[in-house]
């Protein structure tokens, strides 16, 4: 049983990360030092940017480590001089070899964006939601050295809204998982917490999106292409093609209408939306990102994009 306050060394990246950082920040522990990925050339100008961890933990003067390789002496031997108790990782982008997981005596624990064992990998949050759950929410793991594959040690959980995306449910279990982050802690320095093995048979993957998974087959049910559009929003965004431009569809509905129209089909369009033939039912459009343009309602891209009754939707730009 510990009653001090840890020394922490964080490691994460994305905006999801930078949450639980600042849950820590506010926590009765000390982040005595952060690691994130190198910065990045992003965007059209292949403009060098920082990582959100680093832009926040620079705002608190931490140290901040940006190391190209993890799996060196020399980086080991830079986190020892922290002196850490304990290292929390939240979606930092590598997995830890095993010199990083047995340097704290706390070792190594992990804020992962699922319901463990489901949905371990880069992309939880998203494929959840493309797969339809419902139920949604964080694991707290002792890490080992596979991929979200350690014992549990605390799990919170929360329903997803029904026009849920992958964005709002970012912030959403960023907040969860700060707060589950803290009790999670706090029962490893009383020794309340027990770790529970997980049932890797159960155990679904959900890998890093590719800009082809957002790619929409009308002939599937309007509700597995409502999950797949919200899922990928905002990134990498649902996709169809119409007259060889790439449109990408946000704000979704499903809507229970039998056609005898191809899937696919614009079934009515007007400034509720683009209602759209599906495999099964039918899917109501109400906002449009035309490519190279901003993303806008439905109302905004019928003014310069008129469509008729028929007009159909396409998988491919030929």
């Amino acid at each position: 049983m510990t009653t001090g306050p840890l020394r922490i060394i964080f490691m994460g990246t994305p905006d999801f990360a930078t949450a639980i950082l600042r849950s820590l920040i506010d926590g009765p522990d000390k982040v005595v030092a952060v690691v994130t990925q190198p910065d990045k050339a992003k965007g059209r100008g292949k403009k060098v940017t920082p990582p959100p961890v680093k832009v926040f933990a620079e705002t608190l003067d931490l140290p901040v480590l940006q190391p190209v390789k993890i799996k060196t002496e020399e980086f080991r031997n830079g986190l020892l001089s922290y002196h850490p108790d304990l290292i929390v990782v939240a979606a930092y982008g590598r997995i830890l070899p095993q010199s990083l997981l047995d340097l704290a005596p706390f070792g190594c624990i992990n804020v992962h964006g699922s319901l463990l064992p489901g949905y371990r990998g880069a992309a939880p949050i998203q494929w959840a939601l493309i797969k339809g759950e419902k139920e949604v929410g964080v694991t707290i793991i002792q890490m080992d050295a596979g991929m979200d594959t350690g014992d549990v040690l605390l799990k919170a959980r929360i329903q997803a809204a029904p026009d849920e995306t992958a964005g709002s449910l970012f912030e959403k279990l960023a907040v969860l998982g700060g707060e589950t982050l803290l009790k999670a802690i706090k029962g490893l320095k009383e020794g309340s917490i027990i770790p529970v093995p997980q049932d890797h048979y159960h155990a679904t993957l959900a890998p890093m999106l590719k800009k082809d998974d957002g790619l929409i087959d009308w002939n599937k049910d309007a509700g597995e292409i409502d999950c797949l559009i919200r899922g990928s929003d905002p990134w990498p965004s649902a996709y169809c093609f119409l007259d060889g431009t790439r449109l990408r569809l946000f704000r979704p509905e499903v809507v229970g209408r039998p056609s005898d129209a191809l899937p696919g089909t614009v079934l009515r369009a007007d400034r509720q939306g683009i209602l759209i033939a599906c495999g099964r039912n039918a899917l109501l459009i109400r906002e449009i990102q035309p490519e190279g343009k901003k993303r806008m309602p439905v109302e905004a891209f019928l003014c310069g994009y008129p469509l008729a009754v028929g007009t159909t939707f396409c998988q491919s730009s030929n």
